[in-house]
């Protein structure tokens, strides 16, 4: 098979389009400011202040992006109503989606949509805040899930971090082979790296402004050797994703 038939995915295959949400369809995470959102400015300080020395390792590399997150959701997520999480996460859906969301995000999800293709997000951000927002963009969603045990968070992930090359692993679970597909994808962080790889259409901050787009080159997956120059290349400090 060539490489311009690898490019073009099977023929008549179904068009799955992916989106990254934090920082691709939104213009900047969501879920710290979810959680101040939620718990308000007193004992949001006084939780997040656990995680000063965390954030010190880990800026020492003392600990992995992962394992910071996972003390994050432990901090402020332990014991509470998932309940109660998912209508904080409908309240705050309401309130931010203007100031939150890229109007040229939306105008392509909308666009996608319309022309047939299955359209999910595959974020790293825990799939019971984003629920309101999937809901409220008539799409399918894959998230980092969160343990529930009688009804209360444990502040433990269930699986993995849902970035890097779990975003792909968690798609071929419900939609089967990527391959099988046109795969188009959004992403804007080193956690949407594998994933942008593996599209046959990968667009790079695609909605930021053009100073943001510098250049990104990826290893195409199943194109043995080949570069793919889909969009521009981040900073350091950008790279990492949630």
């Amino acid at each position: 098979m060539s490489i311009e038939m690898l490019e073009a995915g099977p023929k008549g295959a179904k068009v799955l389009s992916v989106f990254d949400f934090d920082g691709t369809l939104t213009r900047h995470d969501s879920f710290v400011p979810f959680l101040r959102f939620a718990f308000g400015r007193r004992e949001f300080t006084r939780r997040i202040c656990r995680l000063v020395i965390p954030s010190l390792r880990f800026v020492a590399k003392g600990l992995t992006r992962d394992e910071l997150k996972a003390q994050l959701i432990s901090t402020f997520l332990t014991g509470v109503e998932a309940k109660w999480v998912g209508q904080k996460a409908e309240e705050f859906c309401s309130l931010v989606w203007t100031k939150l969301m890229r109007p040229s995000g939306l105008r392509s999800v909308a666009l996608e949509l319309e022309s047939g293709a299955e359209v999910t997000l595959c974020s790293a951000s825990p799939a019971l805040l984003l629920r309101p927002f999937a809901n409220r963009l008539g799409v399918k969603l894959i998230g980092t899930e969160l343990e529930v045990v009688d009804g209360r968070l444990t502040g433990r992930i269930t699986g993995n971090n849902c970035r890097c090359e779990n975003k792909v692993l968690r798609l071929e679970a419900v939609y089967g082979p990527l391959t099988a597909y046109r795969l188009r994808a959004w992403g804007d962080t080193r956690g949407d790296h594998e994933l942008l790889a593996a599209a046959q259409d990968a667009h790079w901050r695609h909605f930021h402004p053009a100073w943001r787009r510098s250049r990104l080159r990826l290893k195409k997956v199943g194109v043995q050797g080949s570069a793919a120059t889909t969009q521009p290349q981040p900073n350091t400090e950008d790279q990492q994703g949630a």
